[in-house]
Protein backbone atom coordinates (compact mmCIF):
# COMPACT_ATOMS: atom_id res chain seq x y z
CA UNK A 1 0.00 0.00 0.00
CA UNK A 2 1.55 3.25 -1.16
CA UNK A 3 0.46 6.68 0.00
CA UNK A 4 2.00 10.12 0.66
CA UNK A 5 4.64 10.09 3.40
CA UNK A 6 3.03 12.96 5.29
CA UNK A 7 0.07 10.74 6.25
CA UNK A 8 2.43 9.14 8.78
CA UNK A 9 3.66 12.45 10.19
CA UNK A 10 0.24 13.89 11.08
CA UNK A 11 -0.24 13.77 14.85
CA UNK A 12 -2.65 11.02 15.90
CA UNK A 13 -5.68 11.72 18.08
CA UNK A 14 -5.66 9.91 21.44
CA UNK A 15 -9.04 8.79 22.77
CA UNK A 16 -10.51 6.76 25.60
CA UNK A 17 -13.71 4.94 24.75
CA UNK A 18 -15.66 3.42 27.68
CA UNK A 19 -17.70 1.27 25.31
CA UNK A 20 -14.56 -0.18 23.74
CA UNK A 21 -13.34 -1.03 27.24
CA UNK A 22 -16.61 -2.71 28.31
CA UNK A 23 -16.74 -4.77 25.11
CA UNK A 24 -13.07 -5.76 25.31
CA UNK A 25 -11.95 -4.08 22.10
CA UNK A 26 -9.08 -2.09 23.63
CA UNK A 27 -7.55 -2.32 27.10
CA UNK A 28 -8.91 0.54 29.21
CA UNK A 29 -10.68 1.64 26.04
CA UNK A 30 -7.57 3.54 25.01
CA UNK A 31 -6.52 3.85 21.38
CA UNK A 32 -5.47 6.36 18.77
CA UNK A 33 -7.01 7.47 15.52
CA UNK A 34 -4.62 8.38 12.72
CA UNK A 35 -5.05 10.48 9.62
CA UNK A 36 -4.30 7.39 7.52
CA UNK A 37 -7.26 5.57 9.13
CA UNK A 38 -9.53 8.54 8.44
CA UNK A 39 -8.38 8.66 4.81
CA UNK A 40 -9.12 4.95 4.40
CA UNK A 41 -12.64 5.43 5.77
CA UNK A 42 -13.27 8.52 3.63
CA UNK A 43 -11.73 6.94 0.55
CA UNK A 44 -9.65 10.02 -0.18
CA UNK A 45 -7.52 12.82 1.26
CA UNK A 46 -8.46 16.42 0.57
CA UNK A 47 -8.54 19.80 2.34
CA UNK A 48 -12.06 19.00 3.60
CA UNK A 49 -11.08 15.67 5.17
CA UNK A 50 -7.91 17.24 6.57
CA UNK A 51 -9.92 20.16 7.94
CA UNK A 52 -12.41 17.87 9.67
CA UNK A 53 -9.53 15.95 11.24
CA UNK A 54 -7.88 19.17 12.41
CA UNK A 55 -11.14 20.62 13.75
CA UNK A 56 -11.72 17.51 15.84
CA UNK A 57 -8.11 17.37 17.01
CA UNK A 58 -7.95 21.01 18.11
CA UNK A 59 -11.41 20.95 19.70
CA UNK A 60 -10.66 17.82 21.71
CA UNK A 61 -7.35 19.23 22.91
CA UNK A 62 -9.20 22.29 24.19
CA UNK A 63 -11.96 20.26 25.83
CA UNK A 64 -9.62 17.66 27.33
CA UNK A 65 -6.31 19.40 28.12
CA UNK A 66 -3.61 16.96 29.20
CA UNK A 67 -5.88 13.92 28.97
CA UNK A 68 -7.43 11.63 26.39
CA UNK A 69 -10.73 12.76 24.93
CA UNK A 70 -13.64 10.53 25.92
CA UNK A 71 -15.23 9.17 22.76
CA UNK A 72 -19.01 9.16 23.03
CA UNK A 73 -19.03 12.08 25.48
CA UNK A 74 -18.99 14.81 22.84
CA UNK A 75 -21.84 16.65 21.12
CA UNK A 76 -21.06 18.25 17.77
CA UNK A 77 -23.05 20.99 16.03
CA UNK A 78 -22.72 22.38 12.51
CA UNK A 79 -24.07 25.61 11.06
CA UNK A 80 -24.81 24.00 7.68
CA UNK A 81 -27.58 21.56 6.89
CA UNK A 82 -26.63 17.93 6.36
CA UNK A 83 -27.19 18.22 2.61
CA UNK A 84 -25.26 21.46 2.19
CA UNK A 85 -21.82 21.51 0.58
CA UNK A 86 -19.32 19.24 2.33
CA UNK A 87 -21.10 19.16 5.70
CA UNK A 88 -21.79 15.45 5.35
CA UNK A 89 -18.16 14.64 4.57
CA UNK A 90 -16.97 16.66 7.56
CA UNK A 91 -19.61 15.04 9.75
CA UNK A 92 -18.52 11.54 8.73
CA UNK A 93 -14.89 12.23 9.65
CA UNK A 94 -15.84 13.79 12.98
CA UNK A 95 -18.14 10.85 13.70
CA UNK A 96 -15.22 8.48 13.22
CA UNK A 97 -13.16 10.44 15.74
CA UNK A 98 -15.74 11.45 18.37
CA UNK A 99 -18.37 8.75 18.01
CA UNK A 100 -21.09 11.39 17.71
CA UNK A 101 -23.72 10.64 15.05
CA UNK A 102 -26.84 12.32 13.74
CA UNK A 103 -29.41 9.50 14.02
CA UNK A 104 -27.73 6.33 12.81
CA UNK A 105 -25.34 5.64 15.67
CA UNK A 106 -25.24 3.06 18.42
CA UNK A 107 -28.34 3.13 20.63
CA UNK A 108 -26.47 2.15 23.79
CA UNK A 109 -26.37 -0.59 26.42
CA UNK A 110 -28.82 -0.31 29.31
CA UNK A 111 -29.25 3.39 28.69
CA UNK A 112 -25.50 4.07 28.54
CA UNK A 113 -22.93 4.57 25.77
CA UNK A 114 -25.43 5.86 23.20
CA UNK A 115 -23.82 7.58 20.22
CA UNK A 116 -26.89 8.58 18.22
CA UNK A 117 -28.37 12.08 18.42
CA UNK A 118 -25.04 13.64 19.43
CA UNK A 119 -24.54 15.40 16.08
CA UNK A 120 -26.71 18.29 14.91
CA UNK A 121 -26.97 20.33 11.73
CA UNK A 122 -28.60 23.73 11.04
CA UNK A 123 -27.35 24.89 14.44
CA UNK A 124 -27.58 28.54 15.46
CA UNK A 125 -23.81 29.09 15.56
CA UNK A 126 -21.41 31.32 13.62
CA UNK A 127 -18.43 28.93 13.64
CA UNK A 128 -17.64 25.95 11.41
CA UNK A 129 -18.52 23.62 14.29
CA UNK A 130 -19.19 23.59 18.02
CA UNK A 131 -17.96 20.75 20.23
CA UNK A 132 -19.45 20.25 23.70
CA UNK A 133 -18.57 17.81 26.47
CA UNK A 134 -21.69 16.03 27.68
CA UNK A 135 -20.38 15.56 31.23
CA UNK A 136 -19.58 19.19 32.07
CA UNK A 137 -21.19 21.21 29.22
CA UNK A 138 -17.87 22.87 28.32
CA UNK A 139 -17.98 24.04 24.69
CA UNK A 140 -15.59 25.32 22.05
CA UNK A 141 -16.25 26.90 18.67
CA UNK A 142 -13.93 25.94 15.84
CA UNK A 143 -13.40 27.80 12.58
CA UNK A 144 -11.60 26.14 9.68
CA UNK A 145 -10.58 28.26 6.70
CA UNK A 146 -7.98 26.83 4.27
CA UNK A 147 -8.25 29.71 1.78
CA UNK A 148 -4.82 30.99 2.79
CA UNK A 149 -3.28 27.77 1.47
CA UNK A 150 -3.58 28.17 -2.31
CA UNK A 151 -3.66 25.35 -4.81
CA UNK A 152 -0.88 25.09 -7.36
CA UNK A 153 -1.77 26.95 -10.57
CA UNK A 154 -1.12 23.82 -12.63
CA UNK A 155 -3.96 21.92 -10.95
CA UNK A 156 -6.88 23.54 -12.78
CA UNK A 157 -5.76 22.72 -16.35
CA UNK A 158 -4.79 19.22 -15.26
CA UNK A 159 -8.20 18.67 -13.68
CA UNK A 160 -9.90 19.82 -16.86
CA UNK A 161 -7.94 17.29 -18.89
CA UNK A 162 -8.77 14.54 -16.39
CA UNK A 163 -12.50 15.37 -16.46
CA UNK A 164 -12.42 15.36 -20.27
CA UNK A 165 -10.69 11.98 -20.32
CA UNK A 166 -7.75 13.49 -22.16
CA UNK A 167 -5.08 13.32 -19.45
CA UNK A 168 -2.04 11.08 -19.82
CA UNK A 169 -1.12 8.76 -16.89
CA UNK A 170 1.76 11.01 -15.87
CA UNK A 171 -0.59 14.00 -15.82
CA UNK A 172 -3.06 12.17 -13.59
CA UNK A 173 -0.19 11.27 -11.27
CA UNK A 174 1.05 14.86 -11.24
CA UNK A 175 -2.41 16.17 -10.39
CA UNK A 176 -2.61 13.80 -7.41
CA UNK A 177 0.81 14.89 -6.22
CA UNK A 178 -0.14 18.57 -6.39
CA UNK A 179 -3.47 17.85 -4.67
CA UNK A 180 -1.81 16.07 -1.76
CA UNK A 181 0.86 18.76 -1.53
CA UNK A 182 -1.88 21.26 -0.70
CA UNK A 183 -3.31 18.90 1.93
CA UNK A 184 0.17 18.55 3.40
CA UNK A 185 0.52 22.34 3.56
CA UNK A 186 -2.84 22.58 5.35
CA UNK A 187 -1.44 20.36 8.11
CA UNK A 188 1.86 22.23 8.18
CA UNK A 189 -0.01 25.50 8.71
CA UNK A 190 -2.67 24.31 11.15
CA UNK A 191 -2.33 27.42 13.31
CA UNK A 192 -3.12 29.52 10.25
CA UNK A 193 -6.21 27.59 9.13
CA UNK A 194 -7.79 26.64 12.47
CA UNK A 195 -8.98 28.82 15.33
CA UNK A 196 -10.60 27.61 18.56
CA UNK A 197 -12.64 29.75 20.94
CA UNK A 198 -13.65 28.50 24.36
CA UNK A 199 -17.19 29.49 25.32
Amino acid sequence: MNYPDFFETVESIQVQDPLANILGAFEKGEYEITYLEVVKAAGHSCPTVAGAYLMADEALKALYPNERAVRGNIKVEFKESLEEGVAGVIGNVITQITGATYKSGFKGLGGKFARHSLMFFDADISSSARFTRIDNAKSVDVIYNPSSIPADAAMQPLMQKIMQGAAQPQEVKRFGELWQDRVKRVFENRAQVISVTEL
